[in-house]
């Protein structure tokens, strides 16, 4: 029952809307890579604004209300984190912008793809995360096979960069790389806190 007739929020939804925002923007960036168009890149740029304010109606929600139905701090947790891919992705864009790039190499587009994998496994899970606990999880554990996939092809595309010549085009692009990996860390963090969440439920 709502308290003071006030209509129950639905935390659930607002994380699958907001996971859902994280996997438009990755598809996004994927396009903005394949093409550098700016349009695609603004694009990225407008997904993670709607996803800013899905997450503050969260957090606004989050704190006005007296009982939620996972622990608040979860809730807090997840949200950030999912958060945190978009913002990655964006930071992404920005990057290529400032730095100049002419175009993705395929170790970038490689990352990307793996990142995308992970975003819809993070969204399936916040979908499931309610009613269908033990699927989450299964969702959550795909995510973080993801990151593992990450990790490797995120040193791998390090290795061939530093044999090349050019300084400054290597330094450029580590941080493009880096920031990928990052953004695959914090989606790893996200299905560690659907576990979590999942585990006090009693649905592993």
């Amino acid at each position: 029952m709502a308290l003071f007739g006030r209509k129950e929020t639905d935390f659930f939804k607002l994380l699958f809307d907001q996971a859902a925002k994280t996997v438009e923007g990755v598809e996004a960036l994927t396009r903005f890579l394949g093409t550098l168009d700016p349009v695609h890149g603004q694009k990225v740029k407008e997904i993670e604004n709607e996803a800013d304010e899905i997450r503050r109606v969260l957090i606004e929600e989050i704190n006005r209300t007296f009982v939620t139905p996972v622990d608040r701090e979860d809730l807090f947790a997840l949200s950030r984190a999912i958060d945190d891919v978009l913002d990655y992705a964006n930071t992404t864009v920005y990057e290529f912008e400032v730095y100049q790039l002419k175009f993705a190499d395929e170790h970038v587009k490689r990352l990307v793809l793996i990142l995308y994998d992970q975003a819809r496994e993070l969204h399936q899970a916040t979908k499931m995360l309610d009613s269908y606990p033990r699927l989450a999880n299964e969702h959550a554990i795909k995510a973080k096979k993801a990151e593992n996939l990450m990790e490797r092809a995120y040193r791998e595309a390090l290795g061939e960069l530093f044999r090349g010549s050019d300084t400054v085009h290597m330094l450029k692009m580590r941080e493009i790389y880096r920031h990928l990996s990052n953004a695959a860390d914090r989606g790893d963090e996200a299905a560690n806190t659907i576990h979590g969440i999942v585990v006090k439920r009693g649905g592993s």
